[in-house]
């Protein structure tokens, strides 16, 4: 976009006047000289910048200095060059010179040397910001009577740099210690032999925290941590000098569509003369956590739940669609905060990663942001088991110090005399009966961070089982009408198949006795139902919270499940498809998976699906396994070792045996080979490829294989999923 001003010259008056007040002009008959187009060039903002140097001698121009080298850091603004000194002018001192390269690098001279030529032939200048703010400063080209103005993005002053100074000094105090080391003696050796106190540091502080990064030597580190640019420097007649040069004209300007900045003479005074900000800085400033309601509801819906969230970090739904104000939609509120919460007991608590972001740390530890999330989410997850948790249980696991540890129970729960932490809301029965689906969505979020958790701190079984409610009867919790209800009918379906049993074998003893009297009697076969072997897929939390419920979802309220594994038959052919393209998209990502991993996978597919949607409905693991072998998988036999402590569904491998490109028969000759070793070599691997394929195989096309199918382990290569700590 390009602006275009005007100006006229007026011979009397000021140029501020015969601008702003034209009729002032022409009353005291003033007559304009020449009127000039002012034009702003925008292909080099915040790309130029304005250097300062020292005064020089006037016959001697920067044209004439040659620059050796040019370095910048940008986001300083700071810029190191390095310019020659003339050595065979009259006032150069010689003697001089050799002495300061003397005194710099010694007598040896090497690649590190500052003067390789043992004479100071150079000089390096630093800058420093002139000004602060050089937003109403410009450079200026006038051709052909029209002014471009380029906006500065920086005004440096360069200023000589005396750091060999310091290096002749380091070297001057390096050979007095070795003069004075060669003199002493093993006796005074031994007297210098001091007492050490050793100390241990405390926690830092948030405040020491924020002290220490806003002290000078932290600024000092953070600025010297940033790395050099290194230019190249163009004479003034050189040709990119002369191309960049064009840069400074403004591109297009004799459009006169692009004439936009019309504005009036009290208009143009303020941008000139903005008023005085001083009144404004005095005024103190509020905290940066505090953010007024008024201010909150101007923000999007999802930043307002996303603050309130983090504020309050433990809040009913009812509660939060009451700060939000009347007339908000709860469909788009119930969508924004399962993006930054979890449902907790029936209420929704923060996620971790939203109060530890990503490259931040502990203020008590140190610890990096992973390992605080892991562990907070330790702590919510014991709480979807139970009302109460122990705080040296926690600390157990996670192995965190106390003070983290305390800070995750202080978020959602509230301390009790010899009794623990209990969760510091009562449980939500209204929205868990008002919104199902949610529940069940937030239920398959929670089995997915329990897989998590279980690998990353190797949960025992007591960790995994919540304790037993009658360890809890001095705070017993409130149950309804309806949940006595259904307790019953669970208790009833479990005692079910115990009498059913007994009913068989009963009837069994009675037709032996009837046979054996009456041989000629004839045989009456009761109809059975057939039991199948099959068992839905575990996809159901742990139960023992809230007399029974699930997360917040009651058994009976679940989705609709299998009769004896088996769906029923409306819905067997909607949830072959849906099923069959989970598991074909998932192995064309993935060549190799075990059933394990297979099974995390599909649970948080599940997690993403829409309420009431099919797959719902219950899936097996033999449905899953008998759609992975139609979708033309094949079941590797890979021959682990007998000490193997991985899980029956651990050692269950499958691998997608054609894909349909140009690597199937490499795939193919590298699954025969793990189906005979549980690890291989690489040099086994590609030896057995090229005989096989009958080619000599590059390095790039043998990775592609092994990334598809293998992982590298301690030297060797094992199927993905198979590796054993």
């Amino acid at each position: 976009m390009t602006f275009l001003f005007s100006f006229r010259l007026c011979q009397g008056i000021s140029q501020e006047k015969a601008l702003f007040y034209p009729s002032m002009a022409n009353e005291e008959d003033d007559p304009i000289i020449q009127e000039i187009d002012v034009f702003l060039a925008r292909s080099l903002l915040e790309k130029l910048y304005l250097f300062q140097y020292p005064i020089r001698p006037a016959s001697m121009t920067y044209d004439d200095v040659t620059h050796l080298s040019a370095k910048i850091k940008p986001k300083q603004q700071k810029v190191e060059l390095e310019m020659a000194i003339d050595t065979l002018n009259p006032n150069y001192c010689r003697s001089k010179g050799e002495q300061i390269a003397l005194n710099v690098d010694g007598t040896c001279t090497d690649e590190t040397s500052t003067y390789s030529s043992k004479l100071m032939d150079k000089q390096t200048f630093c800058s420093s910001q002139a000004a602060s703010n050089v937003s109403r400063y410009a450079a200026a080209v006038y051709k052909k009577g029209e002014l471009h103005l380029t906006p500065l993005h920086g005004i440096l002053q360069l200023r000589p740099s005396f750091t060999y100074l310091d290096k002749a000094d380091a070297k001057h105090r390096e050979r007095e210690a070795v003069n004075e080391g060669g003199d002493s003696s093993q006796d005074e050796a031994e007297d210098d032999v001091k007492q050490i106190t050793v100390r241990f540091s405390r926690p830092e502080t948030e405040q020491a925290r924020q002290r220490r990064v806003q002290s000078y030597e932290f600024l000092q580190k953070r600025q010297a941590e940033e790395h050099w640019v290194h230019l190249h420097y163009y004479g003034l007649k050189d040709s990119r000098s002369e191309h960049e040069r064009q840069y400074l004209f403004s591109q297009g300007h004799g459009l006169a569509e692009n004439t936009e900045l019309i504005k009036s003479p009290s208009e143009y005074l303020m941008m000139l003369m903005p008023p005085s900000v001083e009144e404004e800085n005095e005024k103190p400033m509020a905290p940066s956590n505090v953010l007024s309601m008024a201010q909150l509801r101007t923000l999007p819906l999802a930043d307002q739940i996303k603050i309130l969230m983090k504020n309050v970090k433990v809040m009913p739904f009812a509660n939060l669609l009451g700060l939000l104000g009347s007339g908000t939609d709860p469909t788009a509120v119930l969508r924004c905060v399962q993006q930054v919460a979890l449902l907790v007991q029936g209420n929704w608590v923060v996620k971790s990663d939203v109060l530890y972001p990503k490259d931040t740390s502990s203020p008590h530890s140190g610890v990096p942001a992973e390992v605080l999330c892991r562990g907070r989410d330790f702590v919510m997850w014991k709480f979807t088991q139970d009302r109460w948790v122990v705080r040296k249980e926690v600390a157990a696991v996670t192995k965190l110090c106390p003070e983290d540890v305390k800070d995750f129970l202080e978020h959602m729960s509230v301390a009790r005399i010899n009794k623990g932490w209990e969760f510091m809301l009562p449980y939500d029965e209204d929205f868990v009966k008002k919104h199902p689906d949610i529940v069940q969505r937030q239920q398959m979020l929670w089995m997915g961070i329990q897989a998590k958790l279980e690998k990353v701190y190797n949960l025992l079984k007591e960790h995994l089982t919540p304790k037993k409610q009658e360890a809890q009867s001095a705070h017993p919790l409130l149950v309804s009408g309806e949940q006595r209800v259904n307790m019953a009918k669970a208790k009833v379906k479990q005692n079910y198949g115990q009498l059913e049993k007994e009913l068989q074998r009963q009837k069994a003893e009675m037709k032996s006795n009837d046979s054996s009297a009456k041989p000629d009697a004839p045989n009456i076969r009761i109809k059975e139902e057939p039991v199948s072997v099959e068992e839905p897929m575990d996809t159901s939390a742990h139960e023992g919270l809230n007399n029974g419920l699930v997360n917040g979802l009651h058994p009976a309220q679940g989705p609709m499940e299998p009769v004896n594994g088996h769906l029923p038959g409306g819905c067997i052919d909607r949830v072959a498809q849906e099923l069959k393209a989970f598991v074909s998209s998932t192995f064309k990502k993935q060549f190799v998976l075990t059933l394990s991993e297979l099974k995390r996978l599909f649970n948080l597919h599940l997690a993403s699906l829409p309420p009431g949607h099919t797959l719902f409905s219950g899936i097996s693991d033999k449905m899953l396994q008998d759609m992975v072998l139609d979708t033309g998988c094949k079941q590797i036999l890979v021959p682990f070792p007998p000490q193997t402590a991985a899980s029956p569904d651990e050692l269950k491998v499958y691998a997608l045996w054609e894909a349909g490109d140009t690597y199937d028969q490499h795939r193919q000759v590298l699954l025969e080979i793990f189906s005979k070793n549980y690890r291989v070599r690489r040099n086994v691997i590609q030896s057995q490829l090229s005989q096989e394929c009958g080619e000599d195989l590059n390095k790039q096309e043998v990775d592609r294989v092994l990334k598809d199918c293998c992982v590298s382990y301690g030297g060797m290569w094992y199927l993905k999923g198979t590796v054993q700590s």
